[in-house]
């Protein structure tokens, strides 16, 4: 087989154009279908390769010969003004990010993460009293699904929850693409760093049985990882611990409200909610745009494409989940489905370390929701739902909800 050159693939620049709602543009069927591995141009540095394909992103996930430390670099293509930020675990390569990964898995073991099920499903309890005590209609991102992971997150890693508002800023300015200026990104960046700096501090001095105090001991006492390891692993940790679980409880309830009757098969038989929150996990396109981006670094043959050492690729999640290969009637919601081998939490060696912990999560929330809400609804279909702009992850910013 030989490889599709440069400039024998089409060149077309990307992205697409701006989210609309949960709505996945149709260009990416028409590449799934034709050019799962396609030349395409960023708006920031240059040109990617674009991988639209399940199979074909899933290979370039597990390949160790692509990696993301090469990502922060300022010459590289990308489709975010700034490049991605030096010294995170998220933009490390082996064996430096398997040294980091491995000083916060305990936190997120099956079993801790099961042994939280109580008080995760407390929290739940409380905010949808908090919801029942406000009456209709309310926000419910504002009111459930931004403040559940906010106290979950917060509750393992060690952070007061009154601090809400002041990291709740940060991490969406520091996640955006055009809703914010750079300068407004680096100043950000460094605003989530001081403060992570000032929780480090003040528990090197008071532990506690949190994972702050665990990335403390490794720092001064174990020298297992430096100062600013240990603060950008707190960013990675608290940034991704909450921003996408909050804005998938969103989404899971958008679309279940739009499909009442996905909603009534909840109420009538709970037992299907696991399953029910990995098709919607498979279905709902959170990221705005491609996000699982690699730099090759070696020749690598992905597909029919010979992706060169140096070159950017940039694999689409929702694209992948939608792929008519792997999943029958992929643009459907099936709660039978079976199985659902999507690539929501990423794939290979940076699979979310908080998977577990957003299912738990998720089920907790859906279950509680059905309970208690049996004939939940939007309170103004069609207008009642306000969405993010200009940020790499998509979600309603306000959804009113009566019952």
């Amino acid at each position: 087989m030989t490889s599709r050159s440069h400039t024998a693939c089409p060149m077309e620049s990307y992205p697409f154009g701006p989210p609309v709602a949960l709505e996945v543009h149709p260009r990416y069927g028409e590449l799934r279908r034709t050019a799962p591995v396609t030349r395409v141009r960023l708006p920031y540095r240059g040109e990617a390769w674009l991988i639209t394909g399940h199979h074909e992103l899933k290979q370039m996930m597990a390949d160790p010969r692509f990696g993301t430390e090469a990502l922060t670099r300022e010459d590289i293509p990308r489709i975010t003004p700034e490049p991605q930020p030096a010294g995170m675990i998220l933009f490390k390569d082996a064996p430096e990010h398997t040294r980091l990964r491995r000083l916060v898995a305990s936190a997120f073991t099956a079993h801790r993460v099961e042994g939280a099920r109580a008080k995760i499903t407390q929290l739940v309890e409380s905010l949808l009293d908090g919801m029942a005590a406000a009456g209709p209609p309310v926000d419910f991102v504002e009111h459930f699904a931004w403040p559940l992971p906010v106290m979950a997150i917060c509750d393992v890693v060690g952070i007061p929850y009154e601090e809400r508002a002041r990291f709740r800023h940060y991490a969406d300015v520091v996640l955006s693409t055009t809703a914010y200026t750079t300068e407004e990104i680096v100043h950000a960046r460094v605003q989530l760093r001081e403060f992570l700096a000032e929780l480090f501090a003040k528990r090197r001095n008071r532990p506690e049985d949190d994972l702050l105090t665990v990335l403390v001991k490794a720092c001064y006492e174990d020298r297992l990882l430096s100062e600013q390891e240990m603060i950008l692993l707190g960013v990675v940790l608290l940034v991704g611990g909450h921003e996408k679980a909050a804005s998938q409880l969103g989404n899971f309830t958008y679309l279940l409200l739009r499909q009442p009757e996905r909603y009534a098969a909840l109420v009538a038989d709970p037992s299907r909610i696991p399953r029910a929150v990995e098709e919607l996990l498979r279905f709902v396109p959170l990221e705005a745009n491609g996000v699982l981006t690699r730099v090759a670094k070696d020749d690598v043959r992905i597909g029919d494409v010979m992706i060169r050492r140096g070159e950017v690729a940039v694999g689409v999640g929702m694209s992948s989940n939608r792929d008519e290969r792997v999943f029958t009637n992929p643009d459907h919601i099936d709660f039978d489905r079976d199985p659902i081998p999507h690539v929501a939490f990423g794939h290979g060696a940076h699979h979310c370390l908080g998977a577990q912990l957003a299912r738990l999560e998720m089920q907790v929330a859906v279950t509680g929701l059905v309970r208690r809400f049996p004939t939940l609804r939007q309170a103004e279909p069609g207008s009642g739902v306000r969405w993010k702009t200009g940020l790499l992850g998509r979600g309603p910013t306000e959804l009113l909800v009566t019952w």
